[in-house]
């Protein structure tokens, strides 16, 4: 009994109550009068996604694991490389990248990365919409962009569009766990693990966002195979003029 009061204790101190995921973590969305044919002929550059994964410490922060992460990397882009025959059009490997080239390119993961992650919070769930992005509060405006600097990616003068993904998994320690157990018993909700992706097509002329996918409750385990297939599949599901869909995930 004292050890469980020690837990709640810790919780009620720590403020960690429940951020509780949005209803139906995934969404979708395609920006106003874009359409990408099956075989356009049009270019796909494809940049090494950006992943990062760790643990989730017993208050909720992120401790990265390099071990982790370079399995996961290993396994997504296995998968990606995989899916990318399916993705309907022509697609390019982005060149590797180092010193300025690779900085610039890490700054515009973290631009998507910010991007998808206002998307999700002021578009796509209506309680927190901001008022630009919607008409008459009727029909909503898919106007987001990461600027015209995306010209200058390495490869971008190759391609027509290129595609962001972003994984973050943060899995719940022993600590973690425990707290949540002792949470749910004195009716405070804390939640275990984080499992975050976004997945987008950029036009390289502009640099708006025609096409995003994000999940804020992903499934399959990147550090496993078989896990980054389905990690992948759901982030790709539904790609313009793709044959990627929901089947791709069974």
């Amino acid at each position: 009994m004292k050890r469980c009061s020690f837990w709640l204790g810790l919780v009620l101190s720590m403020g960690i109550f429940a951020i509780a995921p949005a209803d139906a973590q995934e969404r979708s969305a395609v920006r106003q009068g874009f359409q990408l044919a099956t075989n356009s002929n049009k270019r796909i550059l494809v940049f090494p996604p950006s992943v990062r994964v760790g643990a989730q410490s017993t208050g909720g922060m992120f401790e990265p694991n390099a071990e982790w992460t370079e399995r996961a990397k290993m396994n997504i882009q296995g998968a990606l490389k995989i899916l990318q025959a399916k993705l309907g059009n022509q697609v390019i490997v982005a060149p590797d990248a180092d010193g300025d080239q690779a900085r610039n390119l890490h700054e515009h993961m973290s631009l998507f990365a910010a991007i998808s992650q206002a998307v999700i919070e002021y578009q796509f769930f209506v309680g927190n919409r901001l008022p630009t992005k919607k008409r008459d509060n009727k029909a909503e405006i898919f106007d987001w962009s990461m600027g015209q600097s995306v010209a200058n990616l390495p490869g971008a003068d190759s391609a027509d569009y290129a595609l962001f993904i972003y994984n973050k998994d943060a899995y719940g320690s022993t600590g973690r766990k425990m707290l949540q157990m002792v949470a749910m018993l004195g009716g405070v909700g804390v939640t275990s693990g984080e499992h975050v992706g976004y997945a987008g097509l950029i036009d390289l002329k502009t640099g708006d966002l025609l096409w995003l996918n994000a999940d804020g409750a992903m499934g399959g385990d990147v550090r496993e195979v078989d896990g980054a297939d389905k990690r992948v599949a759901q982030l790709l599901e539904d790609f313009p003029g793709s044959q990627i869909g929901k089947a791709a995930q069974q």
